[in-house]
Parts: structure tokens; C-alpha cells; sequence
């Protein structure tokens, strides 16, 4: 059974994913990444050629390839679960959303040039808290019920959710 981790940009799933393959001794998967090799170009560009619908058809193809592992650490894109036909390829394995207040979202994605470099915004909002705190809204309750665990990292290092995650 994999570990999986959903929860929004900037929570922390690649660099815990990657601490806590390391732990575990497991592969670690970014789905972000394997859409980006999928397609040949940048997620900022997939979305500037065909729009979220055609970033979501290949991420779907991504997570169906994903879904059949047996073991390892999956770090999902923050819109990725909220697919139901995703959710469905993905139950039985271990998923866990890493929360995390806007506030701090926003300081991790603003400080961070990879993330807004290469990821669109995803509302009208133009970013910012205004359209972090809408998605939230929208996509908590679908984390949550998708989840089999919860931890808040808004106030924790990297390194010690990886440790938390590691004791599940």
C-alpha cells in the first residue's frame, strides 16, 4: 500500500514525500513531475495550450498509472483528488492530506520561485490569499473525505512530518 499525500500548493508533499521515501526506503513519485515528462512542457504551459481540462486528462492517465503501486510515497497535485474517478483509481491506499493555514501557504508559494514560476493561478483571484482561501473552501471537504489521515504542518519542518508520517 502506497502513502499518498494531498493537500494544497505549498503544504509540503514533494520535500516530505522525499524525506519520508528516504525513511522508508521507498520510491518516491511526484505526480506533478510525471505530468510534466508526460507532456513535454511545463504545467504553466500545458495550462496555457489546452486550459485545466487538458492538464486534468493527463494528470488522470498519470494517477491511473500511479494507482496499481504497491508500495512507495506519492506526492498528488493539489487539484488531483478532487477527480472522483481519481479518488476511485486511489482508495486503498494510505492518504494523507497535509494541512496547512492560508497564511502559511502563501508565504511557502510566494517565497518559493519554483512554484510561481511554473504553476498558474487557478481563479480569477489572480492568486494570493484571496483565491488560496477560496480553493480551500471548495477542495477541504473533498481532502477530507478522501483522506485515511490528517496532519496540521502549518507550525512543523518538513523533517518532522516526514518522522510522523513514518510512525502510521
Amino acid at each position: 500500500m502506497a502513502i499518498l499525500l494531498i493537500g494544497y500548493r505549498g503544504s509540503g508533499k514533494t520535500t516530505v514525500g522525499r524525506l519520508l521515501s528516504r525513511i522508508r526506503n521507498e520510491p518516491f513519485a511526484d505526480a506533478d513531475d510525471l505530468i510534466i515528462q508526460r507532456a513535454g512542457k511545463s504545467i504553466r504551459e500545458i495550462f496555457q495550450a489546452g486550459g485545466e481540462p487538458a492538464f486534468r486528462k493527463i494528470e488522470a492517465e498519470v494517477i491511473a498509472d500511479l494507482a496499481g503501486s504497491a508500495s512507495g510515497v506519492i506526492g498528488l497535485g493539489g487539484g488531483a483528488i478532487l477527480s472522483e474517478g481519481n479518488r476511485t483509481a486511489l482508495s486503498g491506499h494510505k492518504i494523507v492530506y497535509l494541512h496547512c493555514e492560508p497564511a502559511e501557504l502563501l508565504r511557502r508559494i510566494t517565497t518559493d520561485p519554483a512554484t510561481s514560476d511554473n504553476r498558474p493561478n487557478l481563479t480569477s483571484l489572480g492568486g494570493g490569499i484571496e483565491e488560496i482561501q477560496t480553493l480551500l473552501e471548495q477542495r477541504e471537504p473533498i481532502y477530507r473525505a478522501a483522506m485515511t489521515h490528517e496532519i496540521d504542518v502549518t507550525n512543523l519542518t518538513p523533517q518532522q512530518v516526514a518522522d510522523r508520517l513514518a510512525k502510521l
